[in-house]
């Protein structure tokens, strides 16, 4: 009898030992949307769009991610992106610090430090830009500064056709050659189109006439 109750209480002690273990079970290290289909580094390559190659692509680090919502390509480490016309001429280059490309809307957001220079030597600069693949356009809400070989233009708003040919800065003050203000005091030129204040052309003094002295009566 003795025996049976020290192997009971044995017993006893165990199942209580066993009920007092818990389980730490760490929470996950990302959550699952965050966490990249595919990682490249020391990326150089080309892009191709409908068969025909447009971009290429340098970037020390880029992520795809097809679970976000919107799904996204992502550049932390920089990017520098070379554009090519349907020849294979290069059109312009862009830089900047930080990028994303949501591919689903074929829309470009850069940011940081981005550079832009196109080849009829304009060059765009700014700490924010976006790239409308669908209608083919940059814009952006923040100070830009666009420097031709004509002009320069400073101010809060943006927006181009894809290929900076023809662009307008708002909200801006800017600096233009004499003649272009001489000619039109509203400057709207082919390249570009200034459309708040711009600085009026300085004025002339008028020529003074040497008043005629007066005919004598007779």
């Amino acid at each position: 009898m003795e025996g049976r109750l020290i192997v009971f209480g044995l017993l006893l002690v165990g199942y209580c030992s066993c009920s007092e273990v818990q389980e730490h079970t760490a929470p996950a290290i990302n959550e699952r949307d965050s966490v990249s289909m595919m990682t490249s580094y020391g990326v150089n390559t080309l892009i191709s769009d409908s068969g025909v190659i447009k971009y290429k692509i340098v970037t020390e680090r880029w992520d795809v991610n097809t679970v976000r919502k919107p799904s996204r390509w992502t550049f932390e480490k920089g990017i520098f992106l070379e554009q090519f016309d349907e020849k294979f001429h290069v059109e312009g280059y862009i830089n900047a610090d930080t990028a994303w490309y949501y591919d689903q809307q074929k829309l470009w957001e850069l940011r940081g430090r981005v550079h832009i220079r196109n080849v009829n030597g304009l060059i765009f600069d700014s700490e924010e830009l976006f790239w409308d693949g669908i209608k083919h356009e940059f814009y952006s809400n923040k100070f830009s500064k666009v420097v031709t070989p004509e002009r320069t233009m400073q101010g809060t708003r943006f927006r181009s056709d894809e290929h900076m040919m023809h662009y307008e800065v708002t909200n801006s003050v800017g600096s233009f050659q004499s003649e272009d203000i001489e000619g039109n005091n509203n400057e709207q030129a082919s390249t570009g189109q200034q459309t708040d204040s711009v600085p009026p052309a300085p004025m002339r003094p008028a020529a003074t006439r040497k008043k005629a002295s007066p005919k004598p009566p007779f």
